[in-house]
Parts: C-alpha cells; sequence; structure tokens
C-alpha cells in the first residue's frame, strides 16, 4: 500500500489507545504527521503517544459527549492552526443477544458511540475542514456495515448507518475539497479478542477465506492511503479489508 505523503499533516485518531486506532497512529506518525491520540482511556492513549515520540499527543475524548468533540476540535484548531485527517475508530461492540431481546439501553449504548459519536466528529472535523478548504476523514465501519451478524442487531444497525452517512456526506462536501470514505474491516486480532475461547477463535478464522484474521497494521494501511492526496479521487466509499469474508 503506498504511503501516505511526506509532507507533514494533522491529523485526529480517535479511538486511539490499542488495536487498530493506534497502529493508525503509529503509521501517520512514522510518516511525520502532527497527531492527536483521542481516546476515551486516557491512559491507553497516552501509553501510545509515548511509545510513538513527539509527533503525538494523547487527549481524553468521549465521543458520545457532542460538547467535549466540540472542544477537541476548537484546541487543535487553536493549537495547530488546521485539522487536514481525521480517523472516527472509537467503537464498541455490545452484548450479543437476539433482536427481541436486546435491551434497550444497551441499544442506545451501543448507537450513542458507534454511529452518533461519528456523527458528533464529523460534524465539526467537518466544519475545521470546511473553513480550510481541504481535509480528508476515514470512518472505521466493519464487514457488518454491509452484512448481518446473529445477536448484533445494534452493532449491524450502527455499522449501516455509519456507511449510509459516510455517502451522504461525502456528496455535500466534495466540491469544497473533503474526501470521506469509509473502511470495513474483518475479524482483525486486537485486545477485543483476547477472551474468546479457541473454538470461537477458531470458527471466526474459518469465516475467512484467507485463513487468518487480520492484523491492525493491514487496516492501518489501507486506512492511510485514503488519508493521502495518493487517493485524490476517491470519495463516498466503503471499502473492505476482510481477508475475503464478503465475497463468499
Amino acid at each position: 500500500m503506498p504511503a501516505c505523503p511526506a509532507s507533514p499533516r494533522v491529523a485526529l485518531v480517535t479511538g486511539a489507545s490499542s488495536g487498530i486506532g493506534a497502529a493508525i497512529c503509529r503509521q501517520l506518525a512514522e510518516e511525520g504527521h502532527q497527531v492527536i491520540a483521542a481516546d476515551v482511556n486516557l491512559p491507553g492513549a497516552q501509553a501510545v503517544a509515548l511509545s510513538l515520540g513527539g509527533n503525538v499527543q494523547a487527549v481524553m475524548l468521549d465521543v458520545t459527549d457532542p460538547d467535549a468533540v466540540a472542544a477537541c476540535i476548537q484546541q487543535i484548531i487553536q493549537h495547530h492552526g488546521r485539522l487536514d485527517m481525521a480517523v472516527n475508530n472509537a467503537g464498541i461492540g455490545g452484548a450479543s443477544l437476539e433482536t427481541g431481546e436486546y435491551p434497550l439501553d444497551e441499544w442506545h449504548r451501543v448507537l450513542a458511540v458507534n454511529l452518533h459519536g461519528v456523527f458528533y466528529c464529523m460534524k465539526y472535523q467537518l466544519n475545521a475542514m470546511q473553513a480550510q478548504g481541504s481535509g480528508a476523514i476515514v470512518n472505521m465501519a466493519s464487514i457488518l456495515g454491509s452484512n448481518g451478524w446473529v445477536g448484533s442487531a445494534a452493532y449491524v444497525a450502527a455499522k449501516h448507518a455509519l456507511v449510509g452517512m459516510t455517502k451522504s456526506a461525502a456528496l455535500e462536501y466534495a466540491s469544497q475539497g473533503i474526501r470521506i470514505n469509509a473502511v470495513g474491516p474483518g475479524f482483525i486480532e486486537t485486545p477485543l479478542l483476547s477472551s474468546i475461547k479457541p473454538d470461537e477463535y477458531a470458527a471466526l478464522v474459518g469465516l475467512h477465506p484467507a485463513g487468518r484474521l487480520g492484523k491492525p497494521e493491514e487496516v492501518a494501511a489501507l486506512t492511510c492511503f485514503l488519508l493521502s492526496e495518493q487517493a485524490s479521487f476517491i470519495n463516498g466509499s466503503y471499502h473492505l479489508v476482510d481477508g475475503g469474508f464478503s465475497a463468499r
């Protein structure tokens, strides 16, 4: 995958304390960009920033709080003068229950992070990018942005909606020099899978024709390409990185 351009830019990555978010921060930092690693888990984000050096700043951000999101973007503009790239990666899995049994509070909790949080981030990111006349956003969806999954009504609904929101916003802002795309990872080797049983892990592997799960760095490579000027004609798209899962 081609790298992002050499010229340093300012990037915000949410859900940056581990897994895919941390891998994206690492690649952007290695390419010389200024990275704001945001997460509700501030110690985790600080550990990522410390491991990557001076180009990365950790901030605490609860994406379900629109006022906090607005303040975060404002602080980035005040400190750096601009926001060139954003990756809306913060997300949670939620309970595994059939739709008729799904608790209302859990439904709202999952949508608050996985859908409303992305909307809040996009809203204020787009305002900042519109003022400067340029920018690129990647929203982290999932293979479940185009597939169903038993027991995950809230997560699947949020990720499908995220893909649609991405496409609508891309149409609205394309003429203003702003590109917005979505990435749909398959099952990736992250801390979220650390607690599953060996037979469950093997079953997940079996769903991927590649015969393995993905790596965070593979998702980061695609994400950074979409943020780069090398992807300047890619807009409003949903890109899978799933080892063939969705081709079945």
